[in-house]
C-alpha cells in the first residue's frame, strides 16, 4: 500500500512539474515573441515612451494652469509651447557647444586611460603591460563608441539627426495629447475591458504612471542639483570642458548608480591629463561630497521615498538593459524594472488579500495622469 501511495504521489509530482515547465516555457515564448514585436514596432514605441517622459516633466505644471480654470486644450497648448521655447533655449546655449566639444571630450578620456595604464605599469604596482593593454584598449574602445552615444543620444535622441528629428516631432505631439487628453484615458480603458480587467488594467496603469512621474521628476532634480554642484567645483579648480562635463552629470543622473560612477570617473580622468593628479585628486573628492550630498540630503527631501528597488536590482537591469539595447537601454532599463514591480506587488496583493478587505483594486477615476 506504501508503495503504491509513493508511486501515485511521484507520479502526480512528476505531472505537476511538467505542467508548470510547460506553462513557463509558453511565458518565455510569449514574452519572447512581445519583444520581437516591440523591436519591429521601435520606430513607433520610441516616440511614445520619449512622449511619456516629456508628460511627466511637464504634467504638474498643465495641472496647475487646469485647476486655475484653463481649459484643457489651452493650458495643453501653452504647456506645450513654452517646453519648446525651453529645448530651443537648451538646444541653442547648451547642446551646441557640448557637440562641438564632445570630440575634444573623448580625446581626453582616452588620453586619461593611457595615462592610468602607464602609472599603473610602473611602482609601485608593477603591472604587467600585456595584463593592462587589452583591458585599456576595450576601455578605449568603449569610452569612444559611449561617449559619442551618450552625447548623440542627448543631442538627437537616437542614432541619426533624421530619425532623432522625426522622434521628438512626434513625441512633442503625443505629449501635447497626453496633457490634453490624459485624464479622460483611464475612465475609457475602464470601459472597455471585461470583468476584473476593468479594475485591474487602470489600477496597474495609474500605479505606473504615479512610479514612472515620480523617476524622472526626481532624477531630472536631482542631476541638476549634481550638474550645477559638480560644474561649480570645476570650474574652481579650473579644469577645462566644465559645460560637456555638467551636462553628462545631468544625462547620467537618468542611469542611477552606474550613471554617476561613470559621469564621475570622465571627470576625474579630464582633470589627470589637463591638470594632473593633484587636481585630479580634489575633483575626485568633490564628486565624492557631491554623492554624499546627493543620497543624505538631495534625494530623501525631493523624493519622499523610493521606488523600493534593491541597489543590486538597479544595477542588475542597467546592465542587462545596456547589454540589449546600448545607451538606449540602460536609460530606460530602470524605469521598466520600476513598472515590473509595480505589475508584481499588484499581482501579489491580488493573490494575497481577500477580495472584500482590499481597497487598492477599485479603478481610479482621476484619469491616466494621477495628481
Amino acid at each position: 500500500m506504501s508503495a503504491s501511495l509513493s508511486s501515485a504521489r511521484s507520479r502526480a509530482a512528476l505531472r505537476a512539474s511538467a505542467r508548470i515547465s510547460v506553462e513557463l516555457l509558453l511565458v518565455l515564448v510569449m514574452t519572447a515573441v512581445a519583444l520581437w514585436l516591440l523591436g519591429r514596432m521601435w520606430s513607433v514605441v520610441w516616440p511614445l515612451i520619449v512622449g511619456l517622459l516629456f508628460t511627466t516633466l511637464t504634467w504638474p505644471v498643465a495641472r496647475f494652469l487646469r485647476r486655475h480654470g484653463w481649459r484643457p486644450a489651452l493650458a495643453a497648448s501653452a504647456v506645450t509651447v513654452l517646453f519648446l521655447l525651453l529645448a530651443a533655449a537648451v538646444v541653442a546655449l547648451i547642446v551646441v557647444p557640448v557637440a562641438s566639444q564632445s570630440g575634444e571630450l573623448t580625446d581626453g578620456v582616452v588620453d586619461g586611460l593611457h595615462k592610468v595604464r602607464d602609472w599603473a605599469a610602473g611602482p609601485p604596482l608593477n603591472i604587467g603591460e600585456a595584463e593592462i593593454s587589452g583591458a585599456v584598449d576595450d576601455a578605449v574602445k568603449r569610452v569612444r563608441e559611449s561617449a559619442g552615444n551618450m552625447v548623440g543620444t542627448f543631442v538627437t535622441g537616437v542614432s541619426t539627426v533624421v530619425d532623432g528629428v522625426v522622434t521628438v516631432v512626434l513625441a512633442v505631439f503625443l505629449m501635447f495629447f497626453f496633457l490634453k487628453d490624459g485624464p479622460r484615458f483611464l475612465p475609457w480603458l475602464g470601459r472597455q475591458l471585461p470583468g476584473r480587467l476593468a479594475t485591474d488594467v487602470p489600477t496597474v496603469a495609474a500605479r505606473s504612471w504615479d512610479t514612472l512621474g515620480s523617476f524622472v521628476r526626481l532624477q531630472a532634480a536631482v542631476g541638476l542639483l549634481d550638474a550645477v554642484f559638480i560644474g561649480i567645483g570645476l570650474w574652481i579648480v579650473d579644469v577645462p570642458l566644465v559645460l560637456p562635463l555638467s551636462v553628462l552629470t545631468f544625462v547620467s543622473a537618468f542611469v542611477p548608480i552606474v550613471g554617476a560612477m561613470f559621469a564621475g570617473f570622465v571627470a576625474v580622468l579630464i582633470a589627470l591629463v589637463s591638470n594632473g593628479l593633484t587636481d585630479a585628486l580634489i575633483v575626485l573628492a568633490i564628486i565624492l561630497v557631491v554623492q554624499q550630498l546627493e543620497g543624505n540630503v538631495f534625494q530623501p527631501i525631493i523624493q519622499g521615498r523610493g521606488l523600493g528597488l534593491h541597489a543590486a536590482v538597479v544595477l542588475l537591469a542597467v546592465t542587462l538593459g545596456g547589454s540589449l539595447a546600448g545607451v538606449v537601454g540602460s536609460l530606460l532599463a530602470v524605469p521598466v524594472a520600476a513598472v515590473v514591480a509595480v505589475f508584481w506587488n499588484y499581482l501579489r496583493e491580488q493573490l494575497t488579500e481577500p477580495p472584500g478587505e482590499q481597497d487598492a483594486g477599485e479603478p481610479r477615476t482621476d484619469g491616466a495622469v494621477p495628481s
